[in-house]
């Protein structure tokens, strides 16, 4: 058996509330607020969701509502049902596979081409994130270090352009949700994490891509690889190992 994740029901009117900076940007704002609250399990697996009940809760229109319900079921973090109704997605091992085992190819072969060509002003934003990443995890700020972790793999693969960067990301943002349960499940992580950017930024600095491509492949996998054992032990992650016979010369 796995672990279990979610199976409560949640009470709309107890969930905190978003702070709305102006009528243009609301839309964003529910988007934004409802995915953290997704990402930190206050709304767990299974939550049924209703555009009525949230337009009442959080003071805004139906049409807001529904719009961020689009964009949250664009990300996989919900699954649109009748009566203008969502539920937050269950975790599922086949789709972490597949996510992590894309980026493991996609993200290797990112730093590969950004080896050796990183600019100063990169390579100094880089170093700056990996402190920001530190203070936001002790702060537990965690939708901050989010967005600072996805900054930092970015810049890491800073020679990417659209339409493969744009893909990239998307595989980021969809599979967060499995990388917070990581971070949960496994508290130890964030300073074996740490050590593991520092190391990626080096490889990525100096004149050697193949290195810099199995570092990145062994930090995505061995985050895949844990979160599945925990979700479904017996399960083979096929998607995650063969990206990693792909880089070659990676151990996890």
């Amino acid at each position: 058996m796995g672990r279990r994740v979610g199976g409560a029901t949640v009470s709309m009117d107890g969930i905190p509330r978003p702070v709305f900076t102006g009528q243009r940007t609301t839309t964003i704002e529910i988007h934004k607020h409802l995915r953290a609250l997704i990402l930190d399990s206050t709304l767990p697996p299974g939550t049924s969701l209703k555009q009525a009940e949230l337009a009442r809760v959080f003071g805004i229109s139906r049409a807001t509502v529904r719009e961020a319900f689009r964009m949250l079921q664009e990300e996989g973090l919900i699954d649109a049902e009748l009566n203008q109704a969502g539920r937050v997605r269950e975790f599922d091992a086949d789709e972490l596979d597949q996510l992590y085992g894309a980026r493991i190819a996609l993200e290797a072969l990112g730093v590969r081409v950004t080896t050796g060509r990183l600019t100063a002003a990169e390579s100094a934003e880089a170093k700056q994130l990996l402190v920001d990443m530190e203070r936001l995890q002790s702060e537990n700020d965690m939708v901050r270090w989010g967005e600072v972790h996805r900054r930092f793999h970015a810049l890491c693969m800073a020679r990417i352009a659209d339409p493969l960067a744009r893909t990239v990301n998307s595989f980021s943002e969809r599979s967060e949700r499995y990388l917070r349960l990581y971070q949960v499940w496994h508290p130890q992580s964030f300073s074996d994490a740490h050590q593991q950017h520092m190391d990626i930024l080096t490889a990525v600095q100096g004149d050697d891509p193949a290195r810099a491509a199995t570092l990145m492949a062994a930090h995505l996998a061995r985050t895949a690889t844990t979160v599945l054992r925990d979700l479904s032990p017996h399960s083979t992650h096929h998607a995650v190992l063969e990206a990693v016979a792909m880089v070659g010369g990676c151990k996890i």
